[in-house]
């Protein structure tokens, strides 16, 4: 078994910015020429996430409001009062969900349904290059 990494990154908005990943992962692992294996997808940072949706606009937007409403960007929390950046919210948002995801790799594919995308969640409360590990493990 060999193993390949790459780091990547993508420009988002802040307050759960949703962006597609989805190319970026699929060329990493045409470039790794593995067939077989397992991705790995990591936001390096603690206020993003990786996940999967369905990345259409209105899906996008549900998804933005229920993370809202989850932990509201307005609300005061002692991370914001230690530190003064008014980000509590955005590390919540990203430890429920989740940092980073593992993808099977199935004859040189990832093994994705044909509605699931590979997608960064920026929980940030501003614009950032957000930066994102990859992996796959292979042959």
């Amino acid at each position: 078994m060999d193993i390949i990494s790459q780091e990547i990154s993508v420009p988002s908005d802040g307050f759960s910015d949703i962006k597609n990943i989805t190319d970026q992962v699929t060329a990493f692992v045409t470039e790794s020429g593995f067939e077989e294996g397992i991705i790995h997808i990591f936001p390096i940072g603690s206020t993003a996430s990786i996940s999967t949706i369905e990345f259409e606009p209105a899906l996008v937007q549900d998804m933005q409001d229920k993370l809202e409403e989850f932990a509201p960007h307005n609300q005061t929390t002692r991370h914001g009062e230690t530190w003064g950046d008014d980000n509590g919210f955005s590390h919540m948002r990203a430890t429920m969900m989740g940092p980073g995801i593992t993808v099977p790799l199935h004859e040189g594919k990832p093994v994705l349904g044909t509605w699931q995308q590979v997608v960064i969640i920026n929980h940030d409360n501003r614009s950032r290059e957000r930066r994102i590990f990859l992996q796959v493990m292979g042959k």
